[in-house]
C-alpha cells in the first residue's frame, strides 16, 4: 500500500501533471483500490470544511501585503536604504539582497513573493557593478526563502492548521533562527567574497552618514508594519487572521502616504493575489483530502508503525526524518511536501517526546533547503524567471553555499533547540 501511493504520486508529478490534480489523482485511486467503502462520498464535506477554516483566511491577506509593498515602491526604497548600509562590506549589494529579503519577510509570509520582489530590484545592478552573477543570484534565492520562516509565515500557519499547534507560539520561534540563518548567509558572502574578490563585484566606498541617516526613513513602513501585524498578535488584540487584516489596512496606508497607491496598482497587486491564493488553497484542499484517504484506508498507521518497528530511539528517527525531508525536497513542490507528510509524521513526533514547536521550525528550515535545490527548487525558477538570461544551472550553482548554511541551522536546531524555544517561552 505504501509503496503503491509513493510511485503512483512520483509518477503523476514526472509527468508534469498540477500538484493540485495529482493528489485528487492519487487519492481517488487510493480509495478504488484499499477502501472497504466509497470514501469519496466525503469527498464535498472534507473540502467544506477545510476551506471554511477561519486560519485560513490569513494567506490571501498575507500574500496581498507583500503584493502592495512590492506594487507601490516600498520595497525598493527598502533596498536602496539597505544599499547604503550594507554595500561597504565584501560581497557589497548581496548583503542588500539579504537584508531586504529579511525585511520583506517580515511582513510577506511568502517566499516566492519575497525572492521575486528582491530579484526584480537587485539582479539589474548585477552587471552594472560587476558581480558574479551566479552567486549573486544566488544570494537573492537563499534570500527568498526567509519568508517562510520569519513571521508572518504562510508555511507556519499551515504547518499550526495541520499539526494543532499554536501559530502564535511557532511565529515567536522563528524570529531568532530566521535573523540568525540570515546573519550565516552574510557570513558566508563576507568569507568568499575575501577569498574571491571578483566574486563581490566593484567595491564601492561608504556611504557618508548623512546619507544614511536619511535613507533610514525608507525602513520605517515595514518595522511599523511588522509592529502592527505582530504586536497586535501578542497583545492579545487580534488573532493571525485578523492581524493579517490590520497588516493589509497599514500597507494601504502607507502605499497611499509614499505615492505609491493607484487603481492600476490595486488591480494588479489583487490579480497576482488571487493567483497565488488559488494555487495554494487548491493544493490545501486536495491534499487535506488525500490525507484523509491515507487515515481512513490505514497508511498512516502502518508508516507510523514502519518507522516504530525500525527501533532506532528518538534521535534515530528524528535522523532519518531530516534525511527523508532533504531526498523528497528534491523531487516534491515544498508546499506539497510540507501538506502531505504533517499529518504523517507529526504523530510520531509528539509520541516521541519531542516539542511541536520546535519541530515545525526544524521542519521549515528543511522546507527552504527544498526551495534552492534542484530539479523542483521554486525560488531558483522564481529567480531566473527575473533574471531571464544565462540558465538555471547558474543560480543552482550560486544556491550551493546558502544550501551548506540551512544545513549548518538544522545541526544548530538540532543540537541547540532553545535557538528556537527561548522566545516562546520568554514570552510565557
Amino acid at each position: 500500500m505504501l509503496l503503491t501511493s509513493i510511485i503512483l504520486l512520483l509518477l503523476l508529478l514526472a509527468l508534469s501533471i498540477p500538484v493540485a490534480a495529482s493528489l485528487f489523482v492519487l487519492a481517488f485511486s487510493l480509495d478504488e483500490l484499499f477502501a472497504r467503502a466509497p470514501l469519496i462520498a466525503a469527498f464535498g464535506n472534507q473540502l467544506w470544511e477545510t476551506s471554511t477554516s477561519f486560519i485560513l483566511v490569513a494567506i490571501p491577506l498575507f500574500v496581498l501585503v507583500g503584493e502592495i509593498l512590492q506594487r507601490s515602491g516600498i520595497a525598493g526604497k527598502v533596498y536602496d536604504a539597505l544599499d547604503a548600509w550594507l554595500s561597504w562590506l565584501p560581497g557589497g549589494l548581496m548583503h542588500a539582497n539579504i537584508g531586504t529579503a529579511t525585511l520583506f519577510s517580515a511582513t510577506s509570509g511568502s517566499s516566492v513573493a519575497t525572492a521575486a520582489t528582491v530579484g526584480t530590484i537587485a539582479l539589474p545592478q548585477a552587471q552594472r557593478f560587476g558581480y558574479d552573477e551566479r552567486f549573486f543570484a544566488g544570494s537573492i534565492a537563499a534570500g527568498g526563502t526567509l519568508g517562510i520562516l520569519i513571521p508572518p509565515s504562510i508555511n507556519l500557519i499551515i504547518y499550526g492548521f495541520l499539526s494543532k499547534t499554536s501559530i502564535p507560539q511557532l511565529f515567536l520561534a522563528g524570529i531568532v533562527p530566521g535573523l540568525g540563518l540570515a546573519l550565516i548567509f552574510m557570513v558566508i558572502i563576507v568569507v568568499l567574497c575575501w577569498f574571491r574578490p571578483e566574486w563581490g563585484g566593484t567595491r564601492r566606498a561608504a556611504a557618508g552618514m548623512a546619507e544614511r541617516l536619511k535613507k533610514l526613513v525608507h525602513l520605517v513602513p515595514v518595522l511599523i508594519l511588522f509592529a502592527f501585524i505582530i504586536g497586535s498578535i501578542y497583545a492579545g488584540w487580534a488573532t493571525p487572521t485578523e492581524a493579517a487584516a490590520v497588516g493589509t489596512v497599514a500597507a494601504l496606508a502607507m502605499a497611499w502616504a509614499f505615492g505609491g497607491l493607484s487603481w492600476r496598482m490595486l488591480r494588479d497587486a489583487l490579480e497576482g493575489t488571487m493567483r497565488t491564493t488559488a494555487m495554494i488553497m487548491l493544493i490545501l484542499l486536495a491534499a487535506n483530502f488525500l490525507n484523509f484517504i491515507l487515515a481512513s484506508i490505514g497508511l498512516t498507521n502502518q508508516l507510523l508503525a514502519l518507522i516504530t518497528d525500525a527501533q532506532l530511539g528518538p534521535m534515530g528517527t528524528l535522523l532519518l526524518l531530516v534525511a527523508f525531508y532533504v531526498v523528497l525536497g528534491f523531487f516534491v513542490e515544498t508546499l506539497s511536501l510540507m501538506i502531505i507528510t504533517i499529518p504523517l509524521v507529526t504523530p510520531l513526533m509528539m509520541q516521541l517526546g519531542f516539542d511541536m514547536v520546535w519541530f515545525g521550525i526544524l521542519l521549515i528550515v528543511l522546507i527552504e533547503m527544498a526551495l534552492i535545490t534542484p530539479p523542483v527548487g521554486l525560488n531558483l525558477y522564481v529567480v531566473q524567471g527575473v533574471r531571464n538570461r544565462g540558465t538555471l544551472g547558474d543560480v543552482v550553482v550560486g544556491a550551493i553555499p546558502f544550501v551548506v548554511a540551512m544545513a549548518l541551522m538544522v545541526v544548530l536546531l538540532i543540537l541547540f533547540p532553545q535557538i528556537a524555544l527561548f522566545v516562546p517561552q520568554l514570552a510565557g
